[in-house]
């Protein structure tokens, strides 16, 4: 059974950086063929496309909130995806989950078919 897992969350003042990253495992051998997302998530509100990567790399993609500050990659030979985030901000604060889907560059959630089960990301000010 295909599973993903997060690691790397934690509490950091503002200004300062983190890196997830999300392990796959079962099925690795089909790791490639996916686009990989992070989404974010909040009490109280709708889950927030953050950053996607394309199967090999080559094509990403981030809200705007996050465009400068946050740099998702992959490395298919180790079945992980890592977003790297600098600059953070309070409002950065969320559970973070990375998911996996087979069409190409999707930013809705709902064209999503495996996820993580998130970690907590918390910016102090």
């Amino acid at each position: 059974q295909a599973q993903l897992v997060e690691f790397g969350g934690g509490l950091v003042q503002a200004g300062g950086s983190l890196r997830l990253s999300c392990v796959a495992s079962g099925h690795t051998h089909t790791f490639s063929t996916y686009s990989m997302a992070w989404f974010r998530q909040t009490p109280g509100k709708e889950r927030e496309f953050v950053a996607v990567i394309g199967w090999n790399g080559s094509y990403t993609a981030y809200v705007d909130s996050v465009k400068g500050r946050f740099a998702i990659s992959r490395d298919n030979a180790k079945y992980t995806v890592t977003l790297q985030m600098y600059n953070l901000k309070p409002e950065d604060t969320a559970v973070y989950r990375c998911a996996a889907s087979l069409l190409p560059l999707r930013t809705i959630d709902t064209d999503y078919i495996l996820w993580g089960q998130g970690t907590q990301v918390t910016v102090s000010s």
